[in-house]
């Protein structure tokens, strides 16, 4: 998968929203995110944004880091291939799997 497009940056970073409320994505790619964020709003920088042009690249390239190490999870989220995972819904419930049956309808007049 290609990952400078410019239309796949946008669709990862549309995807974080869903993979952030995903319930079976581990907890330290969540921080990560979080990180980002909170690193994009800090007032300490590596490079300060005084110096407009390089002030923000700093921001950029950890952004572009974030987005290239969570490219396979993000994916699954604006591709269609994330399943919907019932696991953690139905914890601690009897739930019994892979048995078939059939209704019979009776007479509806007795």
């Amino acid at each position: 998968m290609q990952f400078f497009g410019f239309r796949v940056l946008l669709k990862r970073l549309k995807a974080i929203r869903f993979m952030m409320a995903d319930k079976a994505v581990p907890w330290y790619k969540k921080a990560l995110v979080v990180a980002g964020i909170v690193y994009l709003f800090l007032p300490i920088d590596i490079i300060p944004p005084v110096i407009f042009p390089f002030g923000f690249l700093d921001d950029i390239v950890l952004w572009a880091l974030i987005l290239w190490y969570l490219s396979s999870e993000l994916d699954k989220y604006w591709i269609g291939e994330k399943p919907k995972d019932y696991s953690r819904k139905f914890r601690g419930k009897n739930v019994v799997d892979d048995v078939e049956y059939d209704v019979d309808e009776e007479d509806k007049d007795a």
